[in-house]
């Protein structure tokens, strides 16, 4: 599956043109490497996101086209969170 279509039906990104601009930011990373928004997701894969105040690794876990809202965190496992301080 596409690295846009899973942020969006994991529901980590509201909408797939909003996780292709993240990726194409530069935002985003897949295993280490930055990630275009057509990168193949896999199970075992390691996706960072970068929001600015905040860094979110996880690892995937399934990869379905469908999943309801209820069932969307099980698609992965968040491996860290950090919070950062901005600058004023």
């Amino acid at each position: 599956m596409r690295l846009d279509k899973f942020l969006q039906v994991s529901r980590l990104l509201r909408r797939r043109v909003l996780a292709k601009e993240a990726c194409e930011a530069g935002r985003v990373q897949v295993n280490g490497r930055p990630a275009k928004p057509s990168t193949a997701v896999r199970p075992g894969d390691v996706i960072s996101i970068d929001w600015g105040n905040k860094v979110l690794v996880l690892e995937v876990l399934a990869v379905t086209p469908l999943v309801t809202k209820r069932e969307a965190p099980a698609l992965y496992r968040v491996v860290r969170e950090t919070k950062q301080e901005l600058p004023l």
